[in-house]
């Protein structure tokens, strides 16, 4: 089951990283108006909520006292550099947390908010979440890059090749296993 999550949450910090490859300092920094956030706030946020609930997960409620959401979607990101640190950081705490999983804490009680969650539960939860977010950045990425834009999935027009060499291959899905020999047993055609 691990394995699973981290394949899952890799596939989508992925997603992120060929997405800022594409974009400059000033296109990160980019808002379409005051109410909405720029690609690096978002970042930031994603990057608190992920020390907040992967610190001491098993031992600790996800909402530390220590953060400050209010404070994440507030810009204070000058540079590329300086969201990528953040990002990182975020990513490997949440895989350093998701490598404590096992088959004896799976189903343990661990709370967010004080809201009781199994660990199951809880990890559900943010795949829910980043990905939420991570579409986000996607979204004004392409449109900041419009016809420069190089796609993350499936080209335009192209599906129909991408099924037959997927149908070929006789892999699983892209979001489940991008890439990957592996092949889950609901995705076997024998």
């Amino acid at each position: 089951m691990k394995d699973l999550f981290i394949k899952r949450f890799q596939y989508y910090k992925d997603l992120g990283d060929k997405t800022f490859t594409q974009l400059n300092e000033q296109e990160i920094l980019w808002q379409y108006n005051a109410e909405s956030n720029s690609i690096a706030t978002i970042v930031k946020h994603l990057s608190g909520n992920m020390i907040s609930r992967w610190t001491n997960f098993l031992t600790e409620d996800g909402e530390k006292d220590w953060r400050n959401r209010d404070s994440e979607f507030e810009n204070s990101i000058n540079t590329k550099t300086e969201m990528q640190e953040l990002w990182e950081k975020g990513w490997k705490i949440l895989f350093n947390a998701l490598d404590q999983i096992n088959e004896e804490n799976l189903h343990q009680t661990i709370f967010i908010r004080g809201e009781k969650h199994s660990v199951i539960d809880a990890v559900l939860r943010q795949l829910a979440h980043y990905p939420y977010h991570i579409g986000q950045i996607v979204y004004i990425a392409k449109m900041l890059k419009n016809e420069d834009w190089k796609t993350l999935s499936i080209a335009r027009n192209q599906s129909k090749d991408f099924n037959d060499q997927m149908f070929l291959q006789q892999n699983s899905s892209p979001v489940c296993y991008a890439k990957s020999n592996e092949v889950r047993d609901d995705y076997k055609t024998e």
